[in-house]
């Protein structure tokens, strides 16, 4: 089991069926993405435990304050003002208003910078 990658030890929790497999944890703690998906589909709730490597990428950042967490994650968000796309998304879905510390971000990606105006800020 030692010599699983995150991925592959996630993949045997749910092949499985396991609610939680405490042997493997270690494990998928590893990886962001196998972390996020274990506390959403296995843990149900936070695992404050992988909270520190979920919030090391923009994106499992975001999606596990809004999946997880369901509201703001403030120790993420300077890991999620890192990624133009996922500050808007944080600041259009979990803040649903401006986020004036991610603008500098936001508004390094055109796309984002528009649909920020135009849906976080209502055009101010």
């Amino acid at each position: 089991m030692n010599n699983m990658t995150p991925e592959e030890a996630y993949n045997f929790v749910v092949n499985l069926g396991l609610k939680r497999h405490e042997r493997s944890e270690h494990i998928i703690m590893t990886d962001p993405e196998s972390a996020y998906l274990y506390a959403k589909y296995i843990i149900k709730g936070r695992w404050k435990a992988a909270e520190p490597v979920i919030m090391k990428d923009p994106r499992y950042a975001y999606w596990y304050a809004r999946d997880v967490i369901k509201g703001r994650w403030l120790e993420a968000e300077p890991a999620i003002m890192k990624d133009p796309r996922y500050a808007y998304w944080y600041a259009h879905d979990i803040i649903k208003g401006r986020w004036a510390e991610a603008e500098s971000v936001i508004m390094r990606e055109a796309a984002s910078a528009y649909w920020y105006a135009q849906d976080a800020i209502k055009g101010i």
